[in-house]
């Protein structure tokens, strides 16, 4: 029995001539790592023969096949080695390949996650019948004679839904993968990958012509007269002309393609989401302040450098706009109609102008003579508050409580009573929360004793109450009702 091994370009590295028990199983799944013979072949129910995986497109080691062969004839096979490197694909049509190859596994795993999503579907509702008839809490009868039929349909229904959920793992297993397939080409032809790709094509191709030369590239030298060179020449051209069309392609759509013309010196750069101005131009980059300045930062200047000079480059194909450091001064308009459409959702609360006069009660400059309420105190010296005058109040009113965590009480627990803005500022300070309990506030807390409830205050949050000169009261008055209007 003659095994050939044959290598192209175009097909690989084929492995044919061998039959079932023959014995060169065990020596084309064992590795040989003296040989290089390290990638183990593997059996292709379509090509009904032994490949090599990954040996499409490439150059192939003939040493190792050389080795295989001497193994496989130790073995008793007369074995031929063929290699013809000159016979290969079209860089279009090993990258068409790819994609339709992509879309085949896209169609096929989705097919994949189908069929685990309906067994998962059908374990669950398995589990679910036979738990039908433990539904109001039936137990195991001890010593009855239900007692073997319970316990089978207790194994039964662990069974199905540990089925269920292993289905329902591999069809998210299969989803993910046809997602992956079916965005191949999309992000194959991404075009600041792409860029990115062609920059190394380009610093590869420039090495190969070295060598043509007879120069030393890459840190090393090869024979110019090596075929395998011209070869490799003629695949790195037909490669960048292809990612060269497809920016091209991308360019006719609209995408911005960024280079050295583009910028000068006090530009600002979109890098990251975050504005940076430009300090230098660099052929393939610009240089900006370092992006340690850009946290919590939307535009980074020359001067908000905090990192003794630091500087950052960001590349073209990773830029996201460009503005001069005149339209900086403006507002983007996307911004400023956000800000109205906001504006108008959440309109701002309007402090009442505090008059000339001051508080009877405590002196505060933040007294409202109009509806005779202070801002500060809330109290009302003379009479009670107006209707209007409670509404204010009862808005500017918050209620914190006291969260726990696992917490199973039937009523939320109320610490104190503040100003909205005084519960922000104690809600958000660190100390007021643990790992078992955190304040939180609200201004609609509803009903005392129905739905909330006075609890102690111990005084362990005192000294944050003093550092952020909160004075906290332990009374609520809920909002008073409108009167009915006349019919």
């Amino acid at each position: 029995m003659t095994i050939e091994i044959t290598h192209t370009r175009r097909e690989g590295t084929l492995i044919e001539g061998t039959s079932r028990n023959d014995g060169s199983k065990e020596v084309l799944r064992t590795r040989h790592y003296a040989s290089g013979y390290t990638t183990l072949a593997k059996w292709s129910r379509n090509l009904g023969c032994w490949y090599l995986p990954y040996s499409r497109d490439k150059r192939t080691s003939e040493p190792m096949l050389e080795a295989l062969a001497d193994r496989l004839r130790a073995a008793g096979f007369e074995v031929t080695v063929t290699i013809d490197e000159t016979d290969r694909r079209t860089f279009a049509e090993a990258e068409s390949d790819r994609v339709e190859r992509a879309e085949d596994r896209a169609q096929r795993f989705g097919q994949y996650a189908d069929n685990a999503a309906t067994r998962s579907e059908a374990a669950w509702k398995s589990s679910h019948e036979i738990s039908e008839r433990f539904a109001f809490g039936q137990p195991i009868l001890i010593g009855h004679h239900s007692e073997g039929r319970a316990r089978r349909d207790h194994a039964r229904m662990d069974n199905a839904m540990r089925k269920s959920i292993g289905e329902r793992d591999r069809a998210d297993h299969w989803t993910g993968r046809a997602q992956a397939a079916a965005n191949y080409e999309r992000f194959r032809k991404d075009p600041r990958r792409t860029l990115r790709r062609l920059d190394k094509l380009r610093a590869d191709l420039r090495a190969v012509e070295k060598w043509q030369r007879g120069e030393s590239a890459k840190g090393y030298s090869r024979n110019p007269d090596d075929p395998e060179l011209t070869i490799r020449h003629e695949e790195l051209t037909e490669e960048i002309e292809y990612w060269q069309q497809i920016i091209k392609d991308a360019e006719a759509e609209g995408v911005k393609v960024w280079s050295k013309a583009d910028f000068t010196r006090g530009d600002f750069v979109l890098y990251r989401g975050t504005w940076y101005e430009v300090l230098r131009v660099n052929p393939k980059s610009v240089t900006i302040p370092h992006i340690h300045n850009g946290t919590g930062q939307r535009v980074v200047r020359a001067t908000d450098n905090r990192h003794d000079g630091w500087t950052w480059t960001a590349p073209y194909d990773d830029v996201s706009g460009r503005k001069s450091a005149e339209e900086m001064q403006q507002p983007p308009q996307a911004e400023t109609t956000e800000h109205h459409e906001q504006a108008e959702q959440f309109p701002p609360v309007v402090e009442p102008v505090p008059a000339a006069e001051t508080c009877p009660m405590c002196h505060s400059s933040q007294w409202h003579a109009e509806v005779r309420r202070c801002a500060h105190c809330h109290h009302a010296p003379e009479g009670k508050p107006t209707p209007a005058a409670r509404a204010d109040r009862q808005e500017d009113m918050a209620l914190v409580l006291i969260a726990s965590k696992n917490s199973r009480r039937s009523r939320k627990r109320a610490l104190w009573a503040m100003t909205r803005r005084e519960a922000q500022a104690v809600c958000g300070d660190p100390r007021t929360s643990g790992r078992s309990y955190m304040l939180t506030w609200t201004d609609r807390p509803g009903v005392e004793g129905a739905d909330w409830e006075w609890v102690p205050d111990n005084g362990s949050l005192d000294p944050v109450l003093s550092d952020l000169d909160v004075t906290p009261r332990r009374e609520w008055t809920a909002a008073p009702q409108a009167p009915a209007e006349a019919a």
